[in-house]
């Protein structure tokens, strides 16, 4: 039987330097993106956990084809694993692989939102996003912390980064907006644009934002909206998948 959600052979990986930080990304990852489009349009969507407090992904998701994640973690564990420096002997958790949409306008986001954010602090949680949608609907975009000089969280660094942050977001309330090139509080280092069929690996400890046009983005369509398709992965004996 025809695996419908195949990933293309040889994959063609390239690696970007953003700030202090490698990403990489394949493009024409999947031989049938439209499958999975599809599988999209066909999904009951819910909101993300943590929209209700106004925290985390702002929008809905679906949960993605079996098929299409066990691709992914075949043809991912070895690379992460062989890029990004992950000790060979780590045993791999992850996340459900979930179909995103943006769909909450910006004067209903919470401060969280509002800013860069990471993912999780543990050495090596990765984050995976392939965009089902075109470079109409931005990018990712990783961020350094100005007062810290941070871009990049770790356990050593978690509790002083959360700490100015905090006292910063308490001070002055960001604007409410899809952050994108910077502010006072966070230096733009450079983006991965969207781009359909385009898959993205970076470490999950990075800022980062996704960069958005909210008059185009906003919307629960999955052929018209920011459709991407996200899942986390985690090397560790304490790993643990976020969904932030």
């Amino acid at each position: 039987m025809t695996d419908a959600f195949s990933i293309r052979m040889p994959p063609d990986i390239r690696s970007v330097k953003v700030g202090d930080h490698q990403v990489v990304f394949i493009d024409n990852f999947l031989e049938d993106p439209q499958a999975l489009l599809e599988q999209a349009c066909q999904s009951r969507f819910e909101p993300y956990p943590g929209q209700v407090n106004k925290k985390g992904y702002p929008g809905i998701r679906a949960e993605a084809p079996a098929a299409y994640s066990a691709n992914l973690t075949e043809l991912l564990e070895p690379l992460i694993k062989l890029n990004f420096q992950v000790p060979e002997d780590l045993p791999l958790r992850k996340s459900i692989c979930a179909f995103s949409l943006t769909t909450t306008q910006p004067q209903d986001m919470g401060p969280l939102q509002c800013t860069p954010h990471f993912d999780a602090s543990t050495p090596h949680h990765m984050a995976v996003l392939l965009y089902l949608c075109d470079e109409q609907h931005g990018g990712t975009g990783f961020y350094r912390h100005k007062a810290t000089g941070l871009q990049q969280i770790t356990p050593e660094t978690r509790e002083q980064y959360l700490d100015v942050y905090y006292e910063e977001i308490n001070r002055r309330l960001p604007a409410q907006r899809y952050f994108d090139r910077g502010d006072e509080q966070f230096s733009f280092l450079g983006m991965i644009p969207a781009r359909f069929n385009r898959l993205v690996v970076y470490p999950g400890s990075l800022l980062h934002s996704a960069c958005i046009n909210p008059a185009r983005s906003i919307n629960s369509d999955p052929r018209t909206g920011r459709l991407t398709l996200n899942t986390f992965y985690d090397f560790g004996l304490a790993a643990s998948a976020s969904l932030d």
